[in-house]
């Protein structure tokens, strides 16, 4: 009975369809819960907000935290169901360990910590952590899950740009240091802060806070600046790129999925073919068996009543029994 009960609840949490009622509902009541906490800690920053609904914001997160506690107590007492978790102990903490896990259990912690300890003030700044609970949507959101897929997929490409960008970063920062420090020493007064100069023009931001006066660093501003145009194109290309991949697979995936469908429902209807045509056959076997008999016993009964008693022979009489037969079907085939 647990095990049947740690079965149902694991599909339910675990495994997303809208046939089971409660799976759906979980899908359903979980992510609005998650966006209602996030809107009202969003809006709890704000004087005006604070003041009027305090109340209702401590209410909110109350009820959700519960939730979101209940939620995942409930996961990592079914994971076990999972074969990858299914040693009692070693298998939850593997389950606790996965990122999803991780981050459903740092985004309840504030509540508890704050509870505790609510004289802290550095426990007031943990409360950001609240915002993780956007990532949770990612269990009950397909497009979420699509991106981090492509994440996940293309992190090989987006690691290697994003070393490119970090290493002309360097580049640029120290060389405009060397130009600029003697023009303008609060401004480039050392590499990083020149730094600062270097992220604004590669995003190609632009604050104008910090600029280049020199003749010779504002050349090498504007070379930075086209190279930051395409170099921070160049993530926008891999990622679309994995999309449209990602995309591609899982169209050709319910192609094929479709088309096993389509071959299996023809398949059933040739082997319900088979079963009639092979069900007329024996009938038909059958009928021609019952005839056949039928004028067997009548050639038998018609040579004994007519030749019994002319030949002694039982054979004699079964023979010419035979050949009767054997004319009377020749002639009603003809």
């Amino acid at each position: 009975m647990r095990k049947q009960l740690k079965t149902i609840i694991y599909e339910i949490l675990e495994v997303s369809g809208s046939t089971n009622f409660y799976s759906f509902a979980d899908d359903l009541i979980i992510p609005c819960l998650i966006v209602l906490n996030i809107t009202a800690f969003i809006a709890s920053t704000s004087p005006s907000f604070s003041l009027e609904y305090k109340q209702t914001f401590e209410y909110i997160e109350i009820v959700s935290s519960l939730v979101f506690t209940i939620e995942y107590v409930l996961r990592m007492w079914v994971c076990t169901v999972d074969r990858k978790y299914s040693h009692p102990m070693w298998g939850r903490i593997k389950y606790g360990l996965t990122p999803l896990s991780l981050i459903d259990l740092i985004s309840i912690l504030p509540f508890y910590l704050l509870w505790l300890f609510p004289n802290l003030s550095f426990i007031y700044i943990i409360s950001i952590l609240r915002l993780l609970r956007l990532i949770k949507i990612s269990r009950y959101s397909e497009p979420v899950r699509t991106l981090g897929t492509v994440l996940y997929a293309k992190k090989e490409e987006l690691l290697a740009t994003a070393f490119a960008v970090f290493i002309l970063l360097i580049f640029a920062s120290s060389l405009m240091y060397f130009v600029e420090s003697s023009a303008q020493p609060k401004s480039f007064g050392s590499i990083p802060d020149a730094m600062w100069w270097g992220v604004v023009t590669l995003t190609t931001v632009g604050y104008g806070d910090i600029y280049p006066i020199t003749p010779i660093g504002r050349f090498l501003g504007s070379i930075l600046a086209f190279l930051g145009i395409g170099i921070f194109a160049l993530p926008a290309g891999i990622i679309s790129s994995g999309f449209a991949e990602e995309l591609q697979k899982k169209k050709q995936e319910k192609t094929t999925e479709n088309l096993e469908q389509s071959a299996n429902f023809q398949s059933v209807e040739m082997l319900a073919g088979i079963e009639v045509s092979f069900d007329r056959k024996q009938r038909a076997i059958a009928l021609h068996i019952e005839n056949s008999s039928e004028l067997m016993k009548l050639c038998v009964e018609t040579t004994k009543q007519k030749l019994g008693t002319a030949f002694e022979s039982e054979e004699i009489i079964r023979d010419l029994a035979l050949k009767l037969y054997s004319e009377t079907r020749r002639k009603f085939d003809t």
